[in-house]
């Protein structure tokens, strides 16, 4: 199970970086654009995406300092948001890297933002919960991307496993 969580990690920031290269390309118009995502932009949908990864990585640490809203907006300029994006990657790795099994089998316990109430989980659904949560807003972006440009790149997890 360990192993799988490196590959996604690993995944993850590939994907987000096709993701953000294909992103970069769009104009302040577009990104900003209110395309009727949940999340409403791309600026958005990708600031939730960093958002939910900073409060996931704190239960995990059990860290503090996360945001206190899903829709936060950390970042308005995209090459901020970018930075800490490759940055928030490369910290998912190495915390999957430094999994140990005892830590995989074990649980985490944490209030969440949405219920007020604390719950106790076990760590392995929770950080597979973190990648898909991760793949989900990923499409809307790669949709914002389609509606917005005509095109976008290939994210799917079977091309970064022929990649690499």
């Amino acid at each position: 199970m360990i192993n799988n969580f490196k590959m996604f990690a690993r995944y993850n920031a590939w994907a987000n970086d096709r993701l953000y290269e294909a992103a970069a390309a769009l104009s302040d118009a577009q990104y900003n654009a209110d395309c009727r995502a949940f999340f409403k932009s791309m600026n958005g949908t990708l600031n939730h995406i960093l958002v939910a990864d900073l409060v996931w990585m704190g239960r995990f640490e059990n860290t503090n300092g996360a945001p206190r809203k899903l829709d936060a907006n950390l970042h308005e300029e995209f090459s901020a948001l970018r930075s800490a994006r490759i940055e928030m990657d490369q910290h998912i790795i190495d915390y999957c890297d430094g999994l140990s099994r005892k830590q995989v089998e074990g649980s985490i316990t944490y209030t969440p933002i949405t219920i007020l109430e604390e719950v106790t989980i076990e760590l392995a659904p929770a950080l597979s919960h973190v990648f898909n949560h991760q793949t989900h807003h990923r499409g809307q972006s790669h949709a914002i991307l389609t509606q917005l440009t005509g095109e976008a790149p290939a994210i799917d997890l079977i091309y970064y496993n022929i990649a690499r």
